[in-house]
């Protein structure tokens, strides 16, 4: 059943990012007014209050790039900008009278929480050791803090395919030059997640009553990044025989490599037995919308 869109504010941490205005757009079109919390505010209680209060709901993307070398400083950007936003957006809402607050918070996560080389659905505990790790865990921990009366949603998001995604963007050029290629052996897992299927789920988290949790939102099918490669090229009509060894991107993006060098392989079927239907739900579909 779906929830009545008599109240219709909608905030927004992390909005001006190209996944936050993906949902804006999609959610003013479905009759909201959404708001986004300008990133000097994340950090002024009073502020927030003021644009939390009576709120319907709150989604919570906020997240410096995390694909950068992992410098002492760009750590703790990243760690901070997550973990910290999700903190103070909790404490406002459990401040908030019981007639003020929101009815539900829904946050970003991500699949890296997860250690590479295992499958795992959201009942895994098999957790990654490192940095990325911990950042995720982290970033989730707070919202076991939000009042009962809020409904909790978590998305642990894979990456983020779409027209107009900074991975199709810095793929695009060299594939179609017929550069493309399979970083290191390409036996590694590539869970996925087409934009338009990411910007419904967050939206239909909005308008639809579900238990509280956390959910994989990752595409059903999860190829690996060879076939990811061989497919892309197959859309553009172009050759992909070359690969990029791990040692390259090392180089390139330091301890961060190992995000791209290996990945976890994710279920989706947590999402799917909630009901929720994928338009692009295997690597072919997602590439042709995004190629065509």
């Amino acid at each position: 059943m779906k929830a009545q869109n008599s109240v219709k504010k909608i905030v927004i941490s992390g909005q001006s990012g190209y996944i936050g205005s993906l949902i804006t757009k999609r959610l003013e079109k479905n009759g909201f007014r959404v708001e986004g919390i300008p990133r000097n505010r994340l950090n002024i209680a009073d502020e927030l209050r003021k644009q939390l209060r009576s709120a319907y709901a709150i989604i919570n993307l906020a997240g410096a790039p995390i694909l950068q070398r992992w410098t002492s400083e760009n750590r703790k950007i990243i760690y901070d900008s997550r973990v910290q936003t999700t903190k103070n957006l909790v404490k406002v809402v459990e401040d908030l009278p019981l007639n003020e607050r929101p009815r539900k918070f829904i946050s970003a996560s991500a699949i890296g929480i997860y250690k590479a080389g295992f499958s795992h659905d959201e009942s895994s505990m098999n957790f990654d050791t490192g940095f990325v790790g911990k950042v995720v865990r982290d970033w989730e921990a707070p919202t076991g803090e939000l009042p009962l009366d809020v409904q909790q949603t978590i998305f642990r998001i894979g990456p983020v395919i779409g027209k107009k995604s900074q991975m199709i963007k810095r793929l695009l050029l060299p594939f179609k030059l017929g550069l493309g290629a399979t970083i290191g052996n390409g036996k590694q897992a590539f869970p996925f997640i087409h934009s338009k299927d990411l910007t419904r789920a967050f939206v239909w988290a909005i308008e639809n009553e579900l238990p509280n949790g956390t959910y994989n939102l990752v595409a059903p099918e999860t190829p690996t990044n060879k076939a990811f490669t061989k497919t892309l090229a197959k859309k553009l009509k172009r050759p992909a025989f070359l690969f990029i060894p791990g040692f390259a991107l090392k180089l390139m993006f330091g301890q961060a490599a190992e995000m791209l060098i290996q990945s976890p392989e994710v279920s989706a079927d947590k999402l799917l037995k909630a009901g929720f239907k994928f338009d692009y739900p295997n690597i072919d579909s997602a590439l042709t919308e995004i190629v065509d």
